[in-house]
């Protein structure tokens, strides 16, 4: 598996009526690589996302994980696929009535017997309880394990999704504007954990911002989409800051 890429995209076209969306994107995820995609609003950025993880089907084009086709996907084959990526989401996506600790172990929801119940505490075994604590930990959320989302701050609330994402033991993470809802200060520290732990566990991630500082900060290369079609992909080193400001200008 690891001659092969985590996340290809080839010549992806996807239209919504006469409304033409994505233009012949191609995007690639190697190995330990964190990617960074960058565009304007409109640009086709979400409706791209969308069709990575199979819930768009582009008129043409296709998408593999780790050599699997997700485009033809369909069921139990596309349910496998996306047990190997883990997303991180502008919105926490919490579940208001449970703690923490109960968000992460949902985590395993498709990994275990008899659905949201086999995950739920205590019916969860004493193993998935002690890595749902050990993801806490590991994103310092461990002394707020008991605590329900709405007595959390915006930061902690991404910390426990970043745990939860954990707790599926994912190959690549896909993280859709994970710092947009959250102040510049715990925005930069979430990102910091974030790609703390892709780093450390050698993951793949596919990172979409619209703070341009922080992708030339964290990315290894960035990616950047303009009216549906791929402007810019390089290593986030060698572009030009005036590249990336062309992205966001108007024709």
């Amino acid at each position: 598996m690891s001659n092969v890429q985590p996340l290809k995209a080839e010549s992806i076209h996807l239209s919504y009526g006469t409304l033409q969306v994505l233009k012949g994107v191609s995007l690639t995820v190697n190995a330990s690589e964190g990617v960074v995609l960058l565009g304007a609003n409109g640009c086709g950025k979400s409706s791209l996302m969308r069709v990575l993880n199979g819930l768009e089907r582009p008129q043409q084009g296709s998408v593999e994980v780790f050599g699997k086709p997700v485009t033809g996907a369909r069921g139990s084959g596309l349910r496998a696929i996306r047990r190997q990526m883990g997303y991180v989401f502008q919105q926490f996506n919490l579940v208001p009535q449970l703690s923490a600790f109960q968000n992460v172990l949902l985590g395993l929801l498709g990994q275990r017997p008899f659905g949201l119940i086999g995950c739920m505490s205590p019916l969860a075994s004493a193993e998935d309880r002690e890595r749902a604590m050990a993801c806490l930990e590991r994103v310092g959320m461990s002394d707020r394990a008991m605590h329900r989302p709405a007595e959390l701050s915006g930061g902690q609330q991404q910390r426990v999704a970043i745990a939860r994402m954990l707790m599926q033991s994912p190959t690549i993470v896909i993280a859709d504007e994970p710092v947009a809802s959250l102040d510049p200060r715990a925005g930069r520290q979430v990102l910091e954990l974030l790609w703390e732990i892709v780093r450390e566990r050698q993951l793949s991630m596919l990172c979409t911002l619209h703070q341009v500082e922080l992708a030339r900060e964290f990315a290894d290369r960035i990616v950047g989409i303009k009216a549906g079609a791929t402007a810019l992909d390089a290593p986030a080193e060698t572009i030009e800051l005036s590249a990336i400001n062309a992205l966001y200008e108007t024709a």
